[in-house]
């Protein structure tokens, strides 16, 4: 296991989170990689943000709207739409784990107007202590086809791209919460 500072002083295993929790069957036609987000909110809160499959547009920006056909568990498919900006409409998501224990969830798009075809995710949410206080070490991987007329580097940077927004936006959400939980009352005096 190889353990390194971060920025903020802490020891982190990012590697090895990584090893564990998110493997991907790679084949030549594919790319994938591995983000990782610092949130200065505690595990809680940050995973009661990631498991809500049902309402993805708490915290991503390019959701508009979001339906769960059925019961929300392993195999819930969700119809989300996207607002207007990006190359797609709507995209089709099946849910492929959540585990409230080791705070792991997964999805693989099924279809929709867009281009991210085979296209599956991991996110896990670690504890870690950031300038003393509780915090979050987020890790997001994914693995996608590469469209036809596109290269490795060009899918991986536009779907990076896409993730680092949402981890930018869950990191917002998830501080914004962590201040409000933090506020205490003021003793009059």
């Amino acid at each position: 296991m190889m353990a390194k500072m971060n920025g903020y002083g802490c020891i982190k295993t990012e590697d090895e989170y990584i090893r564990r929790h998110h493997r991907h069957e790679i084949t030549d036609n594919q790319c994938s990689s591995s983000l990782v987000k610092h949130i200065k909110a505690p595990v809680h809160l940050v995973w009661s943000l990631v498991r809500s499959f049902d309402q993805p547009q708490k915290y991503k920006p390019f959701v508009s709207r979001c339906i769960v056909q059925g019961d929300l568990e392993i195999g819930s498919v969700r119809e989300v739409n996207v607002k207007s900006g990006l190359p797609a409409t709507t995209s089709t998501e099946r849910l492929e784990l959540l585990d409230d224990e080791e705070h792991i969830f997964s999805m693989r798009i099924v279809g929709g107007d867009h281009r991210l075809k085979n296209y599956s995710s991991i996110v896990t949410v670690h504890p870690e202590i950031i300038d003393g206080r509780p915090g979050t070490l987020v890790i997001e991987s994914f693995v996608v086809d590469v469209p036809d007329g596109n290269t490795k580097d060009e899918t991986c940077h536009f779907v990076e791209a896409l993730i680092k927004c949402n981890l930018k936006s869950l990191a917002d959400v998830s501080e914004r919460l962590a201040i409000q939980d933090r506020t205490e009352p003021i003793d009059r005096i």
